[in-house]
Order: structure tokens, then C-alpha cells, then sequence
């Protein structure tokens, strides 16, 4: 995808998550089978505690960067006007690397299609702070 492209694009348009349970702050690439984005960690996300985030919101950050991904793809085949229809999603694996995630810090999560058939996905996701993997996560998705 080309800047121009994604110019008239809004995160909106891509996710049907508002307010708090909107993770995602910055879309850096975007293609149909892939998608990296920057999210800043706010004590306003759930699971926030008094000294950080707890590591299992890794999950939802590689669910809604998943969800930029196939959104962009619905938008090309669909376009952008197209129902947003939610995906069902199972965790197959997770792991974390860190106990808790400080505030204020800049996750890049990219989140990638490894699998694709019909309206099932496997979705292979890393997230990183400072070049620096903070966890791995398998999604299993199917469109409601």
C-alpha cells in the first residue's frame, strides 16, 4: 500500500473498535496479508495496573493489527463504505517475554495472514519495545 493510498484511510475505517478498546495509534505498513503498527501504552487500556499493563493485552494489539490487515483488504475488495463484520477469535498460542509493559511505551506489533481460506485465518504476530520482542502470538479468526 502507498501513502497516497492510505491517506484518506482512518484506523476507523479499518476497525470497528472505539474509544479505550482502540489500541492502535499508527498504521506503518499496511498490505492485504500483513499489517505493522505503533501503539502507545496508556494507562487508560485494560488490564493496566498501578505499575503497568499486564502482558495479555499483547493478544488484543495482535488481534486489532490483524483486524487493520484484513480490514485493508476488505476495503479493496468491498470498499472502504463495506460493512465492517466482526471476526471470532481463538488464541492457539501465546507467549510473553516481559511481566509487565511500562506506560508510555511504544509497541510495534506486526501481525501477518499465514494461513487464508474462506472466511478462516491463522494470524502470526510478534510485538517488539526497542527492537526488542516482548512477546509471540498465534490467532485463529473466522468471520462472524
Amino acid at each position: 500500500m502507498t501513502p497516497a493510498q492510505l491517506k484518506n484511510i482512518t484506523i476507523e475505517d479499518l476497525l470497528p473498535h472505539r474509544g479505550k478498546m482502540l489500541l492502535v495509534d499508527e498504521i506503518l505498513e499496511l498490505e492485504s496479508t500483513y499489517g505493522v503498527t505503533a501503539s502507545i501504552a496508556s494507562s487508560s487500556w485494560p488490564l493496566a495496573g498501578d505499575n503497568g499493563i499486564q502482558p495479555l493485552i499483547l493478544v488484543e494489539l495482535a488481534a486489532q493489527t490483524a483486524g487493520v490487515c484484513n480490514g485493508w483488504d476488505r476495503i479493496i475488495n468491498q470498499g472502504v463504505d463495506s460493512e465492517k463484520i466482526g471476526w471470532l477469535v481463538g488464541v492457539k498460542q501465546a507467549n510473553f517475554h516481559v511481566t509487565t509493559i511500562p506506560f508510555n511505551s511504544r509497541i510495534i506489533t506486526r501481525s501477518e495472514n499465514t494461513h487464508k481460506y474462506d472466511l478462516l485465518r491463522e494470524i502470526s504476530s510478534s510485538m517488539q519495545i526497542n527492537n526488542t520482542i516482548i512477546g509471540n502470538v498465534i490467532l485463529q479468526l473466522i468471520q462472524a
